[in-house]
């Protein structure tokens, strides 16, 4: 009988979610246009706002060491794959493939800043998410899950968005006015954007609860 324990099927999709966001975070599309500005964001905003859910869902159900101990499997598996693709890209490719090579190069040859500011940011936000959400569980025990989850996703992606960028993109040798006014204009539309999918996401938070506490 095909069976799938529910915790490994939920971390699954939490390693999932975060493979996603680094491997094919690269393209951006359009979102919305405001005031005559277009509004892009990366496809990996569809997928961000479910990794923070995930960690709050079995936070509900199994506790914060289980999450973790889940959160440093994430950051292991994305240092892994950081690696590994800096070696793949550098063997040489066989006869067959050469004509393909270059291609592979581009979608694979992670630039070593944004890698790393990628990896530093996340894990930042990823404890400060778990912190929030459990510092808010003892005070409101069981009750304001909503708030709960969004207060912590809500407060880590800005951490998230911010150090990101950061460390990404800030131009060491232009002022720090310039840098401050560019770096804002790329967090606020990225953090908001994020926000709106926590809050949508909510239900969905509920659900995974209910549905883990399962038999």
């Amino acid at each position: 009988m095909f069976k799938i324990e529910k915790i490994d099927l939920l971390i699954s999709l939490y390693i999932f979610c975060i493979m996603v966001s680094e491997l094919m975070g690269g393209k951006t599309v359009p979102i919305v246009r405001l005031f005559g500005y277009q509004l892009n964001g990366s496809v990996s905003l569809l997928t961000l706002p479910f990794i923070f859910s995930v960690n709050d869902v079995i936070t509900e159900v199994y506790g914060k060491q289980r999450t973790r101990s889940i959160i440093r499997s994430g950051l292991v598996m994305v240092f892994l794959v950081f690696i590994f693709s800096l070696v793949a890209t550098a063997l040489p490719p066989s006869t067959r493939f050469a004509a393909r090579e270059a291609a592979y190069d581009t979608i694979f040859q992670l630039s070593a800043r944004i890698a790393a500011s990628s990896l530093t940011a996340f894990a930042l936000a990823e404890f400060l998410d778990l912190f929030i959400f459990v510092k808010l569980r003892e005070r409101l025990k069981q009750y304001g899950l909503w708030f709960r989850n969004n207060v912590s996703n809500i407060i880590a992606q800005f951490v998230d968005t911010s150090v990101f960028m950061f460390l990404a993109f800030y131009a060491f040798n232009r002022p720090f006015g310039d840098n401050a006014t560019y770096l804002w204009s790329l967090i606020l539309p990225y953090w908001l954007l994020k926000c709106f999918m926590s809050v949508i996401e909510t239900p969905l938070v509920y659900w995974g609860v209910r549905w883990l506490k399962e038999k």
